[in-house]
């Protein structure tokens, strides 16, 4: 079965105002996107506050690896309709991540940890992923 959203026509800018409508509920704080050299949005980053203070987080769309997926499930698709794909899942993951967060089964940060930023605009996976940050067995 294709990936979820693989028919969406919904616009990245209509998703993008779901997802920024989401986070502002949620008290997210100074909204803006990241672009590629393409001019394309490639990120979304936001503020927002957390038991630890104001954090930083980046949540990236990865439009090339649902492309590559979707041609691989053998689904007719073009860069634009990968991006719409992209964010419409990054939009349900956002929708579901929210509600588990009004059932108070968690908090923001345990959401956002992996996207959340440092001083030099690294996220805490990506430190991780560059052996940054171990985790002792």
């Amino acid at each position: 079965m294709p990936l979820l959203n693989y028919t969406t026509k919904v616009d990245i800018y209509t998703t993008l105002g779901v997802i920024q409508g989401q986070l502002v509920k949620h008290g997210a704080l100074k909204i803006m996107y990241d672009y590629d050299a393409n001019g394309r949005i490639s990120a979304l980053s936001f503020m927002i506050p957390t038991a630890g203070g104001m954090r930083g987080v980046r949540l990236p769309a990865n439009v090339d690896a649902v492309h590559r997926v979707l041609t691989k499930q053998k689904v007719k698709c073009d860069r634009e309709q990968a991006e719409r794909v992209a964010w419409r899942i990054i939009k349900d993951w956002l929708e579901a991540q929210m509600a588990i967060l009004e059932s108070e089964m968690v908090q923001i940060d345990e959401i956002f940890l992996p996207y959340m930023v440092n001083n030099s605009g690294q996220t805490l996976y990506e430190a991780y992923q560059n052996n940054q940050l171990m985790l002792e067995g």
